[in-house]
């Protein structure tokens, strides 16, 4: 478990020497560097190998350089002394983007959308043959095969994707990839691609982005399913991470981050909108237009369907959240897990915000009520902490 300390106050009380608080920040700060020379190489790498990609344009070409520069990079990081690791990643990786990327691009040129299961195909292969040469290659060889894994997982989701499968295929499509991603986050151990499985969780009931001039969206076309379905998420992540290593306790930890994050802005759609639950799936959906003569048939259908169906008020969906809010926040600062008291906080005064001028019309008596009821509020944590750490001391 990592924990946020101030060490000059460790040392000042005596829990830690100077010495111990030293080692803490030395290796805080390698932690830290590292990450940035990461992002500052896979950054490079993947600009470099579009570019070149683009620059040669030239499927010979590309095919001769990208050969070129694997095998380089492969030799390199075999027989080459540590200190040029970096570049044999560097070139084996551009090799292999050129080789894929390439590839997959005058695929798609030549025969565009019956490229998908050559795709599927040989990204399967990609992965399966990186795994193979990481258990072969050795230490050295760990964050080449990594990367190439996530490659050929990357072209075999692009093919699975331009399938473009529908209705109960594409939700199992989402749960496959979801379920990928996770373990392949999890065999590789880098926690951002496991935080990757959150997007095609989501879109397993159509929750997602969309981008227009001037404005960024979130829009969920169910909230209360994709809220229990988060929720569900959720349970499995923080019972996992109570009781697995920290090895695989920290990826499942990242999920249920991540899982919460979305669950709040489901909520926030619901406290604006409500919901029918099911509207999309059992109802008339906005995919059943081509079934009606004209659209005035469309929406009547769907407003005879939503007069009978069972439906949340905007009104429930905030009260819900509101109560929901305020337990983990509770829940989290007892129990010292500072990400999840950070998101709840952060949700809270935007749904106070929302809450306050979307629904109450920023009335004064709205401010009033809300700040004095919060005085109790806080009183009664004081209460609770005492309690709690006069039962610690005992």
């Amino acid at each position: 478990m990592q924990y946020l300390t101030n060490t000059d106050q460790l040392v000042h009380d005596g829990i830690l020497n100077r010495e111990q608080a030293r080692e803490i920040e030395l290796r805080s700060r390698e932690t830290m560097v590292t990450l940035a020379i990461n992002c500052v190489l896979v950054g490079g790498i993947i600009a470099a190998t579009l570019g070149l990609i683009f620059w040669l344009a030239d499927p010979v070409t590309v095919a001769v350089a990208g050969f070129l520069a694997l095998v380089a990079g492969v030799l390199v990081l075999l027989k080459g002394s540590e200190t040029y690791l970096l570049f044999g990643n560097a070139a084996a990786l551009i090799g292999t983007g050129l080789l894929l990327g390439g590839g997959g691009i005058e695929l798609f040129n030549r025969i565009e959308l019956e490229a998908a299961p050559y795709l599927l195909g040989l990204g399967t292969m990609v992965m399966a043959g990186a795994i193979a040469f990481n258990r072969t290659g050795g230490s050295s060889v760990n964050f080449l095969s990594g990367s190439i894994t996530l490659m050929g997982a990357a072209m075999h989701l692009t093919g699975l994707m331009m399938l473009e499968p529908d209705g109960a295929a594409a939700v199992m499509s989402f749960g496959y990839s979801a379920a990928l991603i996770f373990v392949l986050g999890l065999m590789i151990d880098v926690r951002v691609v496991t935080a990757l499985v959150v997007v095609p969780l989501a879109q397993m009931l159509d929750t997602s982005t969309a981008y227009f001039h001037a404005m960024y969206v979130f829009y969920s076309p169910e909230p209360t399913l994709s809220i229990i379905q988060m929720a569900v998420v959720i349970g499995l992540c923080l019972w996992s991470v109570e009781r697995l290593h920290d090895r695989f306790g920290r990826h499942f930890g990242i999920v249920l981050m991540l899982s919460f994050v979305v669950m709040n802005l489901c909520f926030l759609v619901g406290s604006l909108w409500g919901d029918v639950p099911g509207d999309t799936i059992w109802g008339v959906s906005y995919y059943d237009r081509g079934l009606y003569d004209d659209y005035s048939a469309y929406i009547a259908a769907k407003k005879a369907f939503r007069e009978t169906a069972f439906a949340i008020s905007a009104g429930a969906f905030a009260i819900i959240w509101a109560i929901v809010l305020a337990a983990v926040a509770i829940w989290s600062a007892f129990t010292n897990r500072r990400g999840p008291m950070n998101a709840a906080l952060t949700f809270a005064a935007i749904h106070a915000y929302t809450q306050a001028f979307e629904t109450f019309g920023a009335e004064p008596a709205v401010f009033a009520i809300g700040g004095l009821a919060a005085i109790p509020v806080a009183w009664g944590l004081i209460q609770i902490n005492a309690a709690m750490k006069a039962r610690d001391a005992a």
